[in-house]
């Protein structure tokens, strides 16, 4: 949301001085959460915002909203290790400054406010208290505005390939790392009961998920990864039975159950490609079979797999053939 939408909206690079204002300018702090006022306004947020992005927290003593959004801002700002700023400042102490902003349509006559400020220009703002997570998305948006991410997103990210690439005992510490950042980040919880699930089995991957904030669990990364516990113990299971499953799918091709299970136990192996064909091969024979047992196991399959999974994504073109072919 941008503040200014009129015409009046003023020029990038002139925000205050198009009104003729004399805010003076100090010396730029390299602290990534300073106390702002009139003095360093212009140099720690109009001109720190060509560089990087800046929270400004308007608040005040009385304010008692206020008490309880800062905290969450400076925690915030803080996980993203100086790739926002943070400038709190105090109406109360600041009120020449806070008539100008005002000026320049600010609203800053209900607090707390937060607006965000990129390359010199408002960008975005919130009035009120905010959920941490609400916080956290807008923080986000706004790196992204400014072409950068949250530096747990990065983390997940490299967690994700190690995850892809079997390096399981590496990407638990990439995502422990990511969760120090922000202990309520639903990505980062999946990769890491993923990662343990896959190097220590559903066991510990399922202690690790009792731990799991109960503001996440409804996230659908959460959700997955519950699902790839429960088919990894059934899976597990099946384990020992898989050759004795494929001599009885050798003798019948239509054993279906047989098919279902050995499918079962391939996913619990880590076989995901093969599990995911032999629950194809069952719906190329009958798609019905038992009130489509196979389709709604292939698609528990790919919620515990992570919808952007290598297996997931070859599966679901091949289900997609199959179904409108």
């Amino acid at each position: 949301m941008a503040l200014f939408n009129s015409p009046s909206q003023p020029a990038k690079g002139q925000l205050l001085t198009e009104h003729g204002t004399a805010i003076s300018s100090a010396s730029s702090s390299k602290t990534s959460i300073i106390e702002g006022n009139q003095n360093n306004f212009v140099q720690e947020v109009v001109e720190a915002s060509q560089k990087i992005p800046v929270l400004v927290d308007f608040w005040a003593n009385w304010c008692n909203p206020c008490k309880q959004l800062t905290p969450l801002l400076e925690k915030i700002a803080n996980a993203t290790q100086g790739r926002v700023k943070l400038v709190k400042i105090d109406i109360d102490a600041n009120q020449a400054l806070v008539q100008q902003l005002m000026q320049i349509g600010l609203p800053i006559q209900s607090i707390p406010l937060v607006a965000a400020f990129w390359q010199g220009q408002i960008v975005d703002l919130f009035q009120g208290v905010q959920a941490e997570n609400a916080i956290q998305q807008f923080v986000s948006q706004l790196l992204k505005t400014a072409g950068s991410a949250m530096p747990s997103t990065d983390l997940i990210e490299q967690g994700q390939s190690l995850l892809h690439d079997k390096k399981f005992d590496e990407a638990m510490g990439v995502f422990s790392q990511a969760l120090e950042l922000e202990p309520e980040k639903p990505e980062a919880w999946g990769g890491l009961i993923r990662s343990i699930l896959a190097s220590t089995g559903p066991e510990a991957a399922q202690e690790s998920l009792e731990q799991v904030p109960e503001s996440i669990q409804d996230h659908a990364e959460i959700i997955g990864a519950k699902s790839a516990i429960e088919l990894a113990l059934e899976g597990k299971k099946n384990t020992g039975e898989t050759q004795a499953l494929m001599d009885k799918i050798k003798s019948d091709p239509d054993n279906y159950q047989a098919r279902y299970e050995l499918a079962t136990a391939l996913n619990g192996a880590g076989k995901r490609n093969e599990a995911a064909h032999e629950l194809l091969e069952i719906m190329k024979r009958d798609k019905s079979w038992n009130d489509e047992a196979a389709k709604k196991q292939l698609l528990r399959f790919f919620e515990s797999w992570g919808f952007d999974d290598p297996a997931t994504l070859q599966g679901r073109r091949q289900l997609s053939t199959l179904l409108f072919s």
